[in-house]
């Protein structure tokens, strides 16, 4: 049994208990933005933000999957048009780049895109530049979507990228903290599973609710 198990009740719980570790004084001041990973960390940011007027945005992705393989995600695509790979699968399972770059260009075209026709209207991603961002979600198996965030918004070279999530496994919080400013998280967990495992409950978050919070960028 995970002693983890039900950690948090829900991200509310875990927005207050995130609140306690962020600089929340300079989080105001420096106009922080917010950009979710998922429309988990998307609901969570808007927890963080509470009456703050910070700007909240969605940076869409789109998993890669291996050929042989359906349920292995081998790369992700952004976006932006930013690309991560797991060399280490890719290897594994002989898979050649022409297939990753293939398939990120049609999850990209098929997926990505009608999600911001969807949610944001047709709007770009805007601009981070000069910008200090916080990259939220509710935890993270892969880290293939921070990873991939991480990527495409230092490209756009902002003034710092800070990461919040409530719970990271051990390794992935190994992994992100060379590439980010800083990274703000409740529990780092050597034997994680899956992120649902730590919370009593996660509520479904519905496109009505995406699009609703989304609208509110900048308000």
């Amino acid at each position: 049994m995970n002693k983890y198990k039900h950690i948090l009740k829900n991200r509310e719980e875990a927005a207050q208990k995130l609140c306690d570790v962020i600089p929340m004084q300079r989080f105001k001041d420096e106009d922080w933005k917010l950009v979710a990973v998922s429309k988990g960390g998307l609901d969570l940011c808007s927890r963080l933000r509470g009456r703050l007027d910070n700007d909240i945005d969605f940076l869409f992705s789109a998993a890669i999957m291996a050929p042989q393989n359906d349920e292995c995600e081998v790369a992700r695509v952004s976006e932006l048009e930013e690309i991560v790979i797991n060399e280490n699968l890719v290897s594994a399972f002989e898979i050649q780049y022409d297939y990753i770059y293939g398939e990120a260009q049609r999850k990209h075209e098929e997926k990505i895109l009608s999600n911001i026709y969807q949610y944001r209207k047709g709007k770009h991603f805007s601009s981070m530049e000069n910008e200090v961002v916080l990259l939220v979600d509710e935890g993270s198996e892969t880290g293939m979507k921070f990873m991939t965030a991480l990527k495409s918004i230092l490209a756009q070279k902002p003034k710092a990228v800070y990461i919040a999530a409530p719970v990271l496994p051990t390794d992935i919080l190994e992994l992100l903290e060379p590439f980010a400013d800083e990274v703000f998280f409740l529990h780092d967990i050597d034997d994680y599973v899956e992120t649902s495992l730590y919370y009593k409950e996660l509520e479904n978050i519905d496109e009505d609710e995406i699009e609703k919070l989304l609208e509110k960028k900048g308000n």
